[in-house]
């Protein structure tokens, strides 16, 4: 009887990453059309914030079921649980293109984001299991340039299909692609051992809340108040029972202890959730000055977003190289000294940038930040044997949206409360008995341009902002090494 050959990772990895792009293609895709779908819900325009939950709500889903998807992968096994986590991820969009209203939209992507929360974390354990530690570097460099790209092209993907369709196609899609994805997935990537052991439901449920709740606090930043102050109690309440739970029950819990001894995983998460943090600043920050400062279209915004956006996902695969000969910290250090160096030569950016200027700063600034993403999962993945990637990966995946969370509210109340102070001083262009036409004329000039270098001010601060978080992100990054530095015994840490 012939051997069947053994399919190459390579080949095994196709479906894989195919699935994570969507799931990051559907982070964004939904931003383009948000108006469109305002229309047909008959959502008014003093409703917006009911709207604005349908991305962050997939975004409270997906970061919630990271981590219970990637233990999940640890017992199950990778291939399995990615095959239902897609099933779920097409039923989410099923729902979602039948909408009727915005209540039941933000229900469907949910259930979408569930499902899509699966993907990256199983994907990320994937890779540790088909390839050595020596030669992961490269495949986890081209799954975290693929989940980049998902989500620069999500955006222009969803302009696009509502040029020509209606909004629900792209929610239709993803069901032909994830067939394809399920059918592929069984052919060609091996099945993984299952593990024998009791699943901990009452953790999975008291992590849940604490992601659910800690990211809800993160979105009322902004605006400070009870409900913020209740958020982070609750997410709190949910974290002490946890480690109480966890410390007296005789079987594995959801987050086993022993993650947390060591010292890889710990630096490489404070590492992720600052850069999580410095990213959001700017790419939120890009297409803001781009529409207001410049003067430019949305489009014009998102091209010029697109300039830094387009260059992650390169610089994600040259860190995955660079992990295969030096010590991780060096292609760390790198990626920050770059994206620092830029995002300060950003803060100094007028409404005048000249050409090739800006292009270069923003394109060197994108190959910084796709620096880190190979190194810093890669030290994560390596800290543990087989039976706990699942949940490593995708804690540390959980790290940088926590992150970019906080970071986009933190990013909101302090510019709004900056933006208020800096105009409060600025006087109208308010004519005044006898004034001549060229004196109201020179009135609405000067305060156009006090506006304008309030909103330079402002641009400036948050660029510097987001450099001075790639610069502390060094200090947990110095605790990065190729093995791992805990002195536990313990079998499942390497």
């Amino acid at each position: 009887m012939r051997k069947k050959r053994a399919i190459s990772p390579r080949i095994a990895l196709i479906p894989v990453l195919a699935g994570v792009f969507f799931a990051a293609d559907d982070q964004t895709i939904i931003v383009t059309v948000l108006p469109q779908i305002m229309v047909d819900l008959n959502v008014e325009i003093t409703e917006l914030h009911n709207a604005a939950w349908t991305i962050t709500g997939y975004l409270l889903g997906y970061v919630c079921a990271i981590p219970i998807m990637g233990n999940l992968s640890d017992i199950y096994g990778r291939r399995n649980v990615y095959g239902y986590a897609m099933v779920i991820f097409m039923v989410g969009s099923v729902a979602s293109a039948l909408s009727n209203s915005v209540e039941w939209l933000l229900f469907s992507r949910i259930i979408q984001s569930i499902g899509a929360g699966a993907l990256i974390p199983v994907a990320i354990a994937l890779i540790g299991d088909l390839y050595p530690p020596d030669k992961r570097g490269l495949p986890l460099g081209v799954a975290g340039g693929v989940a980049e790209a998902g989500a620069m092209i999500g955006p222009l993907l969803g302009g696009v299909i509502t040029q020509f369709f209606d909004w629900r196609w792209i929610f239709w899609m993803n069901i032909p692609i994830g067939i394809f994805i399920i059918i592929a997935l069984y052919i060609y990537t091996p099945s993984s051992k299952r593990r024998d052991v009791k699943v901990d439901y009452i953790g999975f449920g008291l992590i849940t809340g604490i992601l659910c709740f800690l990211t809800l606090a993160c979105t009322k930043v902004a605006t400070p108040g009870f409900s913020m102050i209740l958020y982070f109690s609750i997410a709190a309440t949910f974290a002490i029972a946890y480690i109480g739970f966890a410390s007296r029950i005789s079987y594995s819990p959801i987050i086993p202890n022993v993650l947390f001894k060591s010292v890889n995983f710990c630096a490489s998460n404070c590492a992720h959730f600052i850069y999580g943090a410095s990213l959001i600043i700017a790419m939120v920050t890009i297409p803001l000055m781009a529409n207001t400062i410049l003067r430019g279209s949305p489009m014009d915004g998102g091209l010029m977003l697109a300039r830094m956006t387009i260059a992650i996902p390169i610089g994600a695969i040259l860190g995955g190289i660079l992990c295969r000969f030096r010590d991780h910290r060096i292609p760390l250090l790198l990626s920050l000294a770059i994206s620092s160096l830029c995002l300060y030569s950003m803060s100094t950016w007028t409404d005048n940038i000249p050409e090739p200027q800006m292009t270069l700063q923003l394109f060197t600034c994108g190959i910084g930040f796709g620096l880190l993403i190979a190194p810093v999962n890669l030290s994560a993945l390596n800290s543990f044997a087989p039976d706990y990637r699942g949940i490593a990966s995708g804690i540390i995946t959980s790290s940088r949206i926590i992150g970019m969370t906080l970071g986009i509210a933190a990013l909101s109340a302090w510019g709004g409360n900056k933006f208020g102070d800096l105009i409060a001083g600025i006087p109208l262009p308010i004519p005044t008995a006898g004034d001549t036409a060229s004196q109201i004329m020179e009135k609405t000039a000067s305060f156009e341009s006090n506006i304008t270098g309030v909103g330079i001010s402002l641009f400036n601060d948050f660029f510097t902002a987001a450099a001075v978080l790639c610069l502390i992100t060094v200090i947990p990054c110095l605790f990065v090494t190729n093995k791992n530095s805990s002195s536990s015994n313990d079998p499942h840490l390497h």
